[in-house]
């Protein structure tokens, strides 16, 4: 069974957004937006809510992006290779290849995909990261902590669960990021 992780970015007060909802806080240096790479090329599947979809699909809408650097256009491959699924009820239709459109988080249909699935699936965003560890399916967490405190919004973790976890990764960046690896008990 493939297994289901969930990557995100986070300040070290928790957020993943500062005041406005914004994420230019965390501007990844070339270190860290490899390692980012490896971590998305690694996944057959990315499940996204509207607004993080909305945010990534940049990565095949905008080619200007792609052509910036060798580091950008990997980044880009990686994330076009990929099938999205996005969770939305009021989003149209997808902007991009290889993405359907589901109205609701079903864990049911979450948990054939993981089982169906030829590669590891990761989940974007917090609130349907959430979902999908209050119904047991995410296997392991990967959190890039910041060296900021923003007293923001939208805390990456739930604050209504208990979740134990198992360290099983760390890695320091130069810049002042730590990626922490951890498996779901």
């Amino acid at each position: 069974m493939a297994q289901l992780v969930y990557a995100s970015n986070m300040s070290l007060d928790g957020c993943t957004e500062d005041e406005r909802g914004a994420f230019d806080w965390a501007p990844p240096d070339d270190e860290v937006f490899a390692f980012i790479t490896g971590l998305m090329r690694s996944a057959g599947t990315y499940l996204y809510g509207r607004r993080m979809y909305e945010t990534l699909a940049v990565w095949e809408t905008d080619p200007f992006l792609a052509a910036r650097s060798d580091l950008m256009a990997d980044y880009a491959g990686a994330w076009q290779a990929a099938d999205k699924v996005v969770y939305s009820s009021t989003l149209a239709e997808p902007s991009t290849a290889r993405t359907r459109l589901e109205r609701r988080f079903d864990p049911g249909a979450v948990h054939d995909l993981k089982a169906t699935a030829g590669g590891h699936l990761l989940v974007g965003g917090p609130n349907l990261a959430a979902q999908a560890l209050a119904a047991g399916l995410v296997d392991e967490i990967a959190l890039f902590v910041w060296p900021i405190v923003l007293d923001g919004r939208n805390p990456a973790l739930p604050t209504d669960a208990r979740i134990d976890l198992e360290l099983v990764d760390e890695h320091r960046f130069g810049n002042g990021v730590v990626h922490l690896r951890y498996r779901v008990r």
